[in-house]
C-alpha cells in the first residue's frame, strides 16, 4: 500500500468540486510537493502538525482557470497612456486626450487602448476630432477589438497617409468622400504605416507591464495563458520577466506569423522556441505559432461567404489566400508547432479548417491540437468539421450578448438570419468538438467568471434578453468552468497535469468565496476569488 508523508497544504471547509467525472465533488484536498495527494478522508488523514490548513469558509475550491486565448503584454501597457476603456462618448475621449496630453508634455506619441467603436456612427472616427484636442503631437488610439486604430491628423501626415496612398490588401483606409484619409484604419495592412513609427516601450517598461497583467490575471483565478499575439522582439520581455522569479503564472507563447514573407520567418522560430524552452522552463513554453484568418466582423473585414448586408459588394478582408494559410499551417505543423488562428466569419473559419485538413492529409497523423480562435460567425456545413479534425474551438464567451458592439455594428453587417450563427457554444460541444474558453483581454474583460455568467445566460449583465440570446446556446455551469480549466489544459497539451483536482495533478486550484454552482448565473462575476495557488504555491490573496 502506498503511503504519503504528511500533507503540505490541507484544503477543508467547503465543497471541492473536482472537474473528474469519476468523483466530481468532495470536501477536502491535500497537497504536498506542489502536487495534489489525496482527496476526502484520506486527505484529512494526511494532516500532521506542521500542515497549513486552509479554511475555505464555505467557499469552494476548483481547479485554477486557464485563459485559451489573452494579450497580457498588450493588456499591462494599455493600462498606461490615455485612459480611453469604458468612455461613453466621442466628446469624453476628445477632452480626455486632451486632459493627459496637458498632463504629459513630454509624450512625443499620445496613445490610448481600449475605445468602444461603436461610439460613432458606422465606426467611423474623424482625425479632426481628435486635433481640437491635440494637433501638434501625433495622437493613437486603439479601439477595443485591436483591430481599428482612431488616429489624428499629426499621425497621418507623419505616416504619409494621403488621398493618393493606394488601399493596402491587407486593410481597409476609411476616407472621405475625396478621398483623403478619415482618421479610422481597419486591419493591420491599414495600421502598420503609423503603428512602426511608433517607438517601443522600454525593456524596463514591458516587464513591468507584463509582471502587473500576470498578477491581475492571477487575482482572478487563472495560473495558465495563451499570449496569443507574440512578436519576435516580444520573447525578450516574457524571458526577462520570468527570470525575476516574480511571475505568478505559466504561459505559453504564439509566435506570430504573417503572410509577406511567411517562410523566411518561420525559419526563425524554431530557435526562439527553443531558448524559451530553455531558458523559461517550468514557466514558458513557445509551441504554437498565430495566423490572422481574417479580421473583425464590427469593423467589416472579417471574411464572409456572402457579402456585407451593409455593404453587397464586400465580403471582407482575407488575409491570406487558401493556399497560402494551407501551405504555412503545413509548414508549421512540420516543425512541431500547433497552429492557433484568428477566425471570426464563416469563410475565415472555412479557410482555417481547409488549412488543417491540408495539413492532416500532407503531414500525416499527429497528436496536434490545432486552435480556432474565436469561432464567431459558423456556416451549418462546418460545424461538425470541428469534431472531426479535432479542431479546439477557441471561445470568448463574454462575447456572445447583445451588447452595443452586437446590436450596433456586428447584426446591421451581416443581418439577423447568419446572426443566428453567432457563438455556437452549445451546438459545438454536443457535437464532441472540443472547446476551450479565452477572455481575448485586453479587448475585453480578463476575469473568468464574467465570461462564464455569459455562457451560462447568454445574457447581458442587465440580464437581457430574458431568455437569453440565442437561448438553445447556452451551456451548463458545469461546461463553462470546465471549459475554462480542463479545456484550456487540453489546449496547453497539458490536461494530464491540471485542469482537474485528483491525486497526481499539480496543484493548480481556486479558492471562490462562494459555490458557483449555487450562486446566480448572472451574480457570478461578483464573487471574491479568495486564493490562487500555481503548484501549491499561493500566487494570490483576496
Amino acid at each position: 500500500m502506498t503511503t504519503h508523508a504528511a500533507a503540505e497544504l490541507l484544503f477543508t471547509g467547503g465543497t471541492v468540486y473536482t472537474g473528474d467525472p469519476h468523483h466530481p465533488q468532495g470536501d477536502a484536498v491535500a497537497v504536498t510537493g506542489g502536487t495534489v495527494t489525496a482527496l476526502d478522508a484520506r486527505a484529512l488523514a494526511l494532516a500532521g502538525p506542521d500542515t497549513v490548513r486552509v479554511d475555505l469558509a464555505g467557499g469552494a475550491l476548483l481547479p485554477s482557470f486557464g485563459d485559451g486565448h489573452v494579450h497580457p503584454l498588450m493588456g499591462g501597457l494599455g493600462l498606461n497612456g490615455v485612459p480611453v476603456r469604458g468612455l461613453t462618448s466621442v466628446r469624453q475621449i476628445v477632452d480626455a486626450v486632451a486632459s493627459w496630453a496637458a498632463d504629459h508634455p513630454g509624450a512625443e506619441w499620445i496613445q490610448g487602448d481600449s475605445f468602444d467603436p461603436w461610439l460613432a456612427e458606422d465606426g467611423r472616427f474623424d482625425a479632426r476630432w481628435l486635433d481640437e484636442a491635440v494637433a501638434d503631437r501625433p495622437v493613437v488610439l486603439h479601439s477595443m477589438d485591436h483591430h481599428t486604430l482612431w488616429v489624428n491628423s499629426e499621425a497621418l501626415r507623419r505616416a504619409g497617409l494621403t488621398a493618393d496612398t493606394p488601399e493596402p490588401a491587407d486593410g481597409v483606409i476609411v476616407r472621405r468622400e475625396d478621398g483623403s484619409p478619415l482618421g479610422t484604419l481597419r486591419e493591420f495592412g491599414a495600421m502598420a504605416p503609423v503603428t512602426a513609427l511608433i517607438p517601443d516601450p522600454t525593456p524596463q517598461e514591458q516587464v513591468d507591464a507584463l509582471l502587473t497583467a500576470a498578477r491581475l490575471l492571477a487575482a482572478a483565478g487563472v495560473t495558465w495563458v495563451q499570449d496569443a499575439w507574440v512578436e519576435p522582439r516580444q520573447v525578450e520581455p516574457w524571458l526577462a520577466a520570468a527570470r525575476t522569479g516574480e511571475l505568478p503564472l505559466r504561459a505559453n507563447l504564439a509566435l506570430l506569423l504573417q503572410p509577406d514573407g511567411w517562410r523566411g520567418q518561420l525559419d526563425a522560430l524554431p530557435a526562439l522556441r527553443a531558448r524559451v524552452e530553455t531558458e523559461a522552463a517550468g514557466r514558458l513554453t513557445a509551441h504554437s505559432i498565430k495566423f490572422f484568418a481574417d479580421g473583425v466582423i464590427e469593423s467589416g473585414t472579417a471574411a464572409l461567404l456572402k457579402p456585407y448586408s451593409d455593404c453587397p459588394h464586400s465580403h471582407g478582408v482575407a488575409n491570406w489566400t487558401a493556399e497560402q494559410l494551407a501551405d504555412a499551417v503545413a509548414a508549421a505543423d512540420r516543425l512541431g508547432f500547433q497552429a492557433h488562428i484568428h477566425a471570426i466569419g464563416d469563410a475565415g473559419i472555412r479557410q482555417a479548417l481547409d488549412a488543417i485538413e491540408a495539413t492532416a492529409e500532407r503531414n500525416g497523423p499527429r497528436d496536434r491540437r490545432p486552435v480556432i480562435a474565436h469561432v464567431q460567425l459558423l456556416d451549418p456545413a462546418d460545424l461538425p468539421r470541428f469534431a472531426a479534425l479535432g479542431v479546439i474551438a477557441n471561445f470568448e464567451p463574454l462575447w456572445a450578448q447583445t451588447d452595443p458592439l452586437m446590436t450596433e455594428l456586428t447584426l446591421p453587417r451581416i443581418g439577423a438570419a447568419r446572426g443566428r450563427h453567432q457563438y455556437r457554444i452549445a451546438a459545438l460541444l454536443a457535437s464532441g468538438a472540443p472547446v476551450s474558453f479565452g477572455s481575448d483581454w485586453p479587448v475585453t474583460r480578463y476575469e473568468p467568471l464574467a465570461g462564464i455568467a455569459t455562457a451560462i445566460t447568454r445574457q447581458t449583465p442587465a440580464g437581457q434578453p430574458a431568455e437569453g440570446w440565442l437561448p438553445e446556446e447556452r451551456i451548463t455551469t458545469a461546461q463553462a468552468l470546465a471549459a475554462y480549466s480542463a479545456g484550456v489544459a487540453h489546449q496547453a497539451f497539458e490536461d494530464a497535469h491540471w485542469g482537474v483536482i485528483r491525486p497526481g495533478a499539480r496543484a493548480d486550484l481556486v479558492h471562490l468565496a462562494a459555490d458557483p454552482h449555487r450562486v446566480a448565473p448572472l451574480d457570478l462575476p461578483r464573487v471574491a476569488v479568495l486564493g490562487t495557488w500555481l503548484g501549491g504555491v499561493q500566487t494570490h490573496t483576496g
